[in-house]
C-alpha cells in the first residue's frame, strides 16, 4: 500500500560555510522567491548583530532583505505562528534551543531556512548548526575563496588575538582561508602534536 503524501508538510533548510561564503546571499534569494510566491514569510536575526542593519538581514555583497532581531530562539517561534516560511541569519550566535524551535516550526507544517557558520575561528564545529545539520531534510554547503591562494575556503580565520569564541565583525577582523592555508590556534595546533605522540605511543606498546 502506498503511503499518502502529507499536503502540509513542513521541512528545514540549512545553508552553511565559511564567512564570506555566500550564506547569506542564498538565504535572501529563497526567502525573495517565497515572497514572489505569495507566501507568508518572517525573517530573523540575533540580536548581537548589528554589524550593517538592526532591521535588514545584510549580505557581504550588499543584498538586503527586511527582518526582526530577536533576543533567542523562543522569540522566533512566538512570532512565526502566522508564517509560512521561516527565515534565520546567522544561527551560530543562538543557542541550541534553535534545534528544538526549528523542529517545532517544521512540525506545524512551515518551511524553514536557517543559515550560519559550521565552523568557528578554531575550525571546530560551532553549535548550533551541527544539530541543526543533523536533522535537517535540506543542507547546503557554500564556500569562499581563499585570501592567500585562491582555493575554495571552507575555514574563516581570525586576524585578531581575542580568544573568545563570539566575537562579531567582518573583513576587518576575519577573512577566508583554505585548509592548506588556515592556521588554527597555537593550542589546537598543541592538542593535534600531543594526539599524534599519543598514538604513537599506543602503537610502540603494542609491539
Amino acid at each position: 500500500m502506498f503511503s499518502i503524501m502529507q499536503r502540509n508538510m513542513g521541512w528545514i533548510e540549512v545553508i552553511c560555510g565559511s564567512m564570506f561564503s555566500g550564506k547569506s546571499e542564498e538565504l535572501i534569494r529563497r526567502l525573495r522567491r517565497a515572497m514572489i510566491a505569495r507566501q507568508k514569510v518572517a525573517i530573523f536575526k540575533p540580536r548581537i548583530d548589528t554589524r550593517y542593519s538592526s532591521d535588514h538581514i545584510v549580505s557581504h555583497s550588499e543584498l538586503k532583505i527586511p527582518s526582526k532581531m530577536v533576543k533567542d530562539a523562543w522569540d522566533i517561534l512566538e512570532q512565526s505562528l502566522e508564517a509560512q516560511v521561516v527565515g534565520i541569519d546567522e544561527a551560530q550566535f543562538f543557542s541550541r534551543d534553535l534545534v528544538l524551535i526549528c523542529q517545532k516550526l517544521a512540525n506545524m507544517g512551515k518551511r524553514v531556512i536557517v543559515a550560519g557558520l559550521d565552523q568557528d575561528y578554531r575550525g571546530e564545529p560551532f553549535d548550533p548548526i551541527p544539530q541543526l545539520l543533523a536533522v535537517a531534510e535540506y543542507i547546503t554547503k557554500t564556500h569562499a575563496i581563499c585570501v592567500i591562494c585562491g582555493n575554495p575556503a571552507n575555514y574563516t580565520q581570525r586576524k585578531t588575538a581575542d580568544q573568545a569564541r563570539v566575537v562579531v565583525g567582518a573583513a576587518d577582523i576575519y577573512e577566508a582561508r583554505c585548509r592548506n592555508c588556515f592556521e588554527p590556534p597555537e593550542d589546537i595546533k598543541t592538542e593535534i602534536k600531543l594526539a599524534g605522540k599519543r598514538r604513537r605511543g599506543n602503537k610502540e606498546r603494542l609491539k
